[in-house]
């Protein structure tokens, strides 16, 4: 979860690292700090909290070194003070590490380095490795005593890691090794790059390699060298992005989760691009109108397993709604930290799905792995089937999955999920449409009218945007002191309640819960008085008659009610105190209209509060521990 840069090449290293810092703060804030080489001694400046604080420190003195390391964190071990700040240096001050992930082993460790001599200044699992490496550079002095010496520590560290090393003694290379956490290697002219996430160096390159497990790399003013643990030299290219820099700024808005609510419509015409074949209609029925390019991966599915976590898993529950609805495939959805430790029982012709915005999430990725391992030794009919719905194609994920669904949303700077959670929904439509397709569950007029109800959303979240933004901007204003909020919906309603809550309490800090309307007089409505809102999300279906009357049952109570309706909805008017209206569109639609004005309603009451919306205390964007 915390951010790796690391730069080498002909220009001063502090703009590139900061630079690169402020490009990945999502990923923790907590402290930060870089590292340099700089006439043949390690110059290390590292600060407590956002990195302006560390910004206010560089700028107090000149360094021209063309070589360096910086890391934003997220604590895991130790409080987020100075002394746990990295880069982490070894007794000697000679070399120093950047690291994400968890060194499992750190306290054996920590023992026998103790009882080497070693002191420790910090309470970080992180700090046993530049000890560890200069132990073992005693060992080894020749030119490539620093490789040598970090491929024998990689070998004792057992967990998730990602590591960059730099030493005063070796002042033209940094190396970087990956096990189990991102690590991606930029390219460009005369100079090279290392981050955890490419959007480090979107500004820098565009030609990346992303590491594999079990990698190692020396990175030198001439080139890299790729080898593996066993210290076997490696042959790969890199791959062009086909991102642009500007992807990365705000464009005039406040924060960039405002900016990426207002990109949802853009997400959404690109997946139907991408994934709806343009020669495709009602009449041409030799052709599967979804193009997602998983072609035998979907045949003969008896089940399906979805793992997620947070939004994503919000997501999934509305991907079960539509697989099990339209394709008849019975799913079930489940929590990748809980899988990993009681998988449900092994079914046959089983296609199982991992979703993660970044394609990072540890649970996920562990929880997929579990699956795989206990499949693969089993007959055909039991064999693992692996896909993947993620934003990002170049991730873990995507290299230990049969397929992906690339989500097509683009970069997304807000820890709160928005864009990405739209994506994800679309790739579920997508998918269970494609099922659906091939199983012959729906006609091709009943695949036509979703198709086309897809195609009308953009436009659709436009006008939310374009009419509801300032009606929900004010209404913020009067929850400046509310502590408590409950959302509730039903059907395929019901996890978009579940995202409403989260969104608000993500970044509002406020204490959010989200239920089945239909569950409220079961224990939640003991909670209502007049100082606990009501977020009912009530719009035309099968299930709306039962929505109005639990929300009658809420104002009884004298809870405020907020609901999200359909505009011109008469009735609605009579019930609700507040009303956050929406096109009126087909209920098996609706959840990609009704989460727009909740995340509208989170944002604007965060904003309201002066907190910072995009980065929210205590979590991060990218979650790649367990």
């Amino acid at each position: 979860m915390c951010g790796i840069v690391g730069y080498i090449g002909t220009q001063t290293a502090v703009t590139i690292l900061v630079s690169g810092l402020e490009r990945l703060e999502y990923r923790g804030y907590d402290s930060a700090g870089i590292a340099t080489v700089l006439e043949g001694e390690i110059h290390c400046v590292r600060a407590k909290g956002k990195l302006y604080n560390l910004r206010e420190k560089i700028e107090q003195d000149i360094n021209p070194a063309n070589i360096g390391i910086g890391h934003t964190r997220w604590a895991t071990h130790g409080k987020p003070e100075e002394h746990n700040a990295h880069p982490h240096r070894d007794m000697s001050g000679r070399v120093a590490v950047v690291q994400n992930g968890i060194i499992e082993n750190h306290q054996a460790l920590r023992e026998e380095l103790i009882a080497k001599g070693y002191k420790f200044q910090s309470e970080t699992d992180t700090e046993v490795i530049p000890h560890l490496i200069a132990d073992l550079m005693k060992q080894d002095n020749d030119d490539d005593g620093l490789l040598i010496a970090v491929r024998e520590a990689v070998h004792r560290l057992e967990g998730a890691f990602a590591i960059a090393v730099i030493c005063a003694d070796y002042p033209d290379e940094i190396i970087v090794a990956r096990q189990q956490a991102p690590l991606v290697i930029g390219f460009g002219q005369g100079e090279f790059f290392c981050a955890s996430d490419v959007t480090a160096l979107v500004p820098h390159t565009n030609a990346v390699l992303a590491m594999e497990n079990g990698e190692i790399a020396r990175l030198t003013p001439l080139g890299v060298e790729l080898y593996n643990f066993a210290g076997k030299r490696l042959k790969k290219m890199p791959r062009t992005l086909d991102w642009n820099p500007t992807t990365v700024e705000k464009h005039g808005f406040r924060h960039f989760m405002i900016k990426e609510i207002y990109e949802q419509p853009n997400v959404i015409r690109t997946c139907l691009e991408a994934y709806i074949n343009p020669t495709w209609n009602e009449q041409n029925t030799d052709l599967n109108p979804i193009n997602l390019g998983l072609f035998d991966l979907l045949d003969d599915i008896d089940h399906v397993q979805i793992l997620a976590c947070g939004t994503s898993w919000h997501a999934s529950l509305i991907g079960k709604y539509l697989i099990e609805q339209l394709a008849n495939i019975p799913t079930v959805v489940q929590y990748a930290s809980e899988f990993r430790y009681a998988p449900s029982p092994i079914t046959t012709n089983t296609l199982t799905i991992g979703v993660t915005q970044s394609g990072e999430t540890a649970d996920t990725i562990a929880a997929l792995e579990t699956e795989k391992q206990r499949r693969l030794a089993l007959p055909r009919e039991y064999r693992p089937r692996l896909l993947g719905i993620t934003n990002r194609p170049e991730s873990t994920l995507s290299y230990m999955v049969d397929q992906i669904i690339n989500t097509q949303a683009g970069i997304e700077i807000g820890v709160a999920a928005t864009k990405s959670f739209i994506a994800q929904l679309m790739g579920f439509y997508l998918l269970a449409l494609d099922l659906a397709y091939r199983r012959q569950t729906l006609s091709l007029e009943q695949i036509y009218r979703i198709v086309e109800g897809l195609h009308h959303l953009p436009r659709q979240i436009e006008t939310i945007l374009e009419k509801q933004e300032k009606h929900i901007e004010d209404l913020a204003h009067e929850f400046n002191d509310t502590q408590d909020f409950i959302f509730v919906g039903r059907g395929i309603n019901f996890p978009i309640a579940l995202e409403g809550a989260l969104k608000l309490k993500e970044i509002s800090y406020i204490h959010a819960e989200g239920y089945p309307a239909g569950e409220m007089k079961h224990g939640p409505i003991a909670l209502l008085d007049s100082k606990v809102p009501v977020v009912a999300i009530a719009l035309p279906g099968k299930v709306y008659d039962k929505v109005l009357s639990n929300a009658q049952e809420a104002k009884a109570r004298d809870a405020r009610l907020i609901g999200v309706v359909a505009m011109n909805d008469l009735e609605a008017t009579h019930i609700f105190n507040d009303l956050l209206s929406v096109p009126e569109v087909d209920e098996l639609l609706s959840p990609i209209i009704a989460v727009i004005p909740l995340q509208l309603l989170a944002y604007h009451i965060a904003a309201r509060r002066g907190l910072d919306v995009d980065q929210p205390r205590n979590l991060a964007k990218s979650v790649t521990v367990e």
